[in-house]
């Protein structure tokens, strides 16, 4: 690896000590040293754009350069995502044997461009395991991963021995754009256009209301997805209540909930005596400004929004308070019954897809918490039932799953649902399987199908169903289940009597 030069000519206000407080913006790299005006093959990055993060870009020679993350905006403890363009390439900026976006075995002395992202501030990372970025360009516009063997992750001594992923790749087109990004983008326009699409459907069982709005008046959604006769005046409702993207930089799980709520508003029979039966709440995006500013963890303010739900602030946190309120809501309304609530995540070191619960006292509500995450094994290939764990740490307390646990009636059961950034394996030595869009996706529909088989109502469904094959080996055990759920009252006494918010706050105390 060559010795590294202090910045680029054009950068020499980066120093390494300064503090890296905005997006690249369509800036060019030129050798130490260069006065003359920009030559194709000058490197030109940009992260000025939404979702997009590049904070800084050191040349190292014409084919190395060390990059950046821009921390989440107002915390500086977050850096993982990125998401910016490459252009002004040329050619001979290649290697051989598909690298790029084509396999070029015709050039196979050219030289390679190597990315070095030098300033992660996780140690642990699925770049060990085979994850690899992800890669576009204008005139290829679908993502792709870069091949894993071009992706090296490792203890770097020129970085204060931080971990370091590079990864080399061949510019084939000069006049292409490349995108490169941590995982597939899911952008808070791409969300609004899919809802306005929805929107235009006029569909009777889908409704879209404003909730409330960010701290920069981006939208925070809500979409209630049932039968018109679940909403009548005095109507008893079971809702099941779902969000995302809490965490702006977990993409993957906006594909999970988009796959959910494609399947529920579908013509699919299954769907239609899901939403004649329940009553779905969907919060798609909790933390839109996040998302557009490109942060991984964290909101506008740099708060991470999921370890504030004991006390969210209307100011700092709107969208959390906004969610938590209605939560209240329908607590305390006696015609609804929220029987789960599930918060979806994408996780940075871990395969498949799998859940979080919490731990309960009552070993039959406990039982009970876990049936639902072995129904979803047996109809998810990629859903890991080994790698759910249901626990009770400290660190959690302030997540959705955590406090609405201590909060709601023991009816209900609160999960946090993380699926891999990368891959999921089927089992035994068979390789991984990196996660794709419609993968992802393809987990949301088989987490809408699993509330058929909850609530025990496939006899419902008009014509055959074929059984979903179960190809990974996932040793699930048995469960027990005493208190049987079905179309009727979910509880074997009906609903209980619910606590006060004040006691219920307590509750919640005491679970940490």
């Amino acid at each position: 690896m060559a010795e590294r030069s202090r910045t680029a000519e054009t950068g020499s206000a980066m120093g390494s000590d300064d503090i890296i407080a905005g997006n690249v913006s369509k800036y060019i790299v030129l050798p130490a040293g260069y006065c003359g005006q920009p030559k194709k093959g000058h490197l030109i990055f940009d992260a000025c754009f939404e979702s997009g993060n590049l904070g800084r870009v050191d040349h190292v020679t014409e084919f190395e350069y060390d990059l950046f993350i821009r921390p989440d905006t107002c915390n500086p403890r977050f850096r993982v995502w990125f998401n910016f363009t490459v252009e002004n390439v040329k050619e001979s900026q290649q290697v051989s044997a598909g690298v790029g976006m084509t396999v070029l075995s015709s050039y196979p002395r050219q030289e390679r461009v190597i990315f070095n992202v030098v300033n992660f501030s996780k140690t642990k990372s699925l770049y060990r395991d085979g994850m690899a970025p992800m890669v576009k360009s204008t005139s290829r516009p679908k993502w792709q991963r870069i091949p894993s063997k071009n992706v090296y992750y490792y203890r770097c001594p020129d970085h204060r021995k931080n971990y370091v992923m590079s990864f080399a790749f061949c510019f084939d087109r000069e006049d292409d754009t490349y995108q490169f990004a941590y995982c597939y983008p899911y952008t808070y326009t791409r969300l609004q256009h899919y809802l306005d699409n929805l929107q235009r459907r006029n569909m009777d069982y889908f409704c879209r209301e404003l909730l409330g709005l960010s701290v920069q008046k981006r939208r925070l959604d809500l979409l209630t997805i049932t039968s018109p006769a679940n909403l009548r005046p005095g109507a008893e409702q079971k809702v099941v209540f779902i969000t995302a993207r809490v965490h702006p930089g977990e993409t993957p799980s906006s594909f999970v909930c988009q796959g959910i709520i494609d399947f529920l508003v579908s013509h699919h029979p299954i769907a239609k005596v899901l939403r004649d039966h329940l009553v779905f709440k969907i919060a798609p995006m909790l933390n839109p400004d996040g998302v557009y500013l490109g942060n991984y963890r964290c909101s506008l303010l740099g708060f991470d929004l999921n370890r504030h739900w004991a006390n969210p602030s209307p100011w700092a946190h709107p969208t959390l308070h906004g969610v938590k309120e209605l939560i209240i809501d329908m607590y305390n309304n006696p015609k609804i019954n929220l029987e789960f609530y599930i918060d979806i995540h994408a996780h940075s070191t871990m395969m498949n897809g799998f859940m979080y619960g919490n731990i309960f006292e009552d070993e039959e509500r406990f039982q009970r918490q876990a049936v639902f995450p072995k129904l979803l094994c047996q109809n998810a290939e990629d859903f890991s039932y080994s790698s759910t764990s249901f626990n009770r740490d400290a660190v959690k307390a302030g997540t959705g799953r955590r406090f609405l646990g201590g909060l709601l009636n023991d009816t209900s059961y609160c999960y946090t649902l993380e699926v891999s950034f990368y891959s999921y394996i089927l089992g035994g030595a068979a390789p991984a399987v990196p996660y794709t869009e419609e993968a992802y996706m393809k987990l949301g529909r088989n987490v809408a199908r699993t509330f058929l088989d909850y609530y025990r109502l496939n006899s419902l469904v008009e014509g055959p169903l074929a059984p979903t094959p179960k190809t990974r080996k996932d040793n699930v055990p048995p469960y027990k289940c005493t208190a049987q759920r079905g179309p009727g009252n979910s509880h074997a006494g009906g609903k209980p009597e619910k606590r006060s918010q004040g006691h219920l706050k307590d509750s919640s105390v005491s679970t940490r």
